[in-house]
């Protein structure tokens, strides 16, 4: 399940939860939160395998690119070789092959860098998740804290009242 998805869940939970009578807090089912972070916990290390295999297959797919140019260079030498008997033949291959070197080279580079803005992308989406997720945390702990201050200053007033004589 999506991170943020769970974060709606946990801040409807706190805004929907129902009010003590005569108080200014709210009682929350322990057990929903701790259900909703315990799949927080479980889906924010998924997400980070995904980022990792991400970036995997961007090292593999640069990994074949570079195989690729290897594979094309041998090709362009070897065919300089079998021409080299005469020399216009010789200047044509030597052409060909750099051409050759340039487009490989070329068209490794433009894969890496898509690889490389795909790959960016992807993490950026994950560090605005957990930027989120992370917002979500500390606004639920503030409402928590907020409301336990209420529960303290109401018990102080109360106990007040209680010493005074009528």
């Amino acid at each position: 399940m999506d991170v943020l998805v769970l974060i709606d869940k946990l801040d409807d939970l706190v805004h929907n939860a129902k009010a003590v009578p005569l108080t200014d807090q709210v009682r929350i089912d322990r057990e929903e939160i701790y259900d909703i972070l315990d799949q927080m916990r479980a889906t924010i290390p998924e997400e980070i395998k995904q980022a990792r295999w991400i970036v995997k297959e961007r090292q593999d797919m640069l990994a074949e690119a570079k195989r690729e140019v290897d594979r094309l260079l041998a090709e362009a030498r070897e065919q300089a070789v079998r021409e080299a008997s005469q020399t216009e033949i010789v200047k044509l291959a030597e052409r060909q092959a750099q051409d050759i070197v340039d487009e490989a080279r070329r068209q490794a580079r433009e894969t890496r860098l898509e690889m490389e803005d795909w790959a960016d992308g992807i993490l950026s989406t994950l560090e605005v998740n957990l930027e989120k997720f992370l917002t979500a945390v500390k606004r639920g702990r503030e409402r928590l804290h907020e409301r336990s201050q209420e529960h303290v200053m109401a018990g102080a007033t109360a106990a007040t009242d209680d010493e005074q004589p009528y």
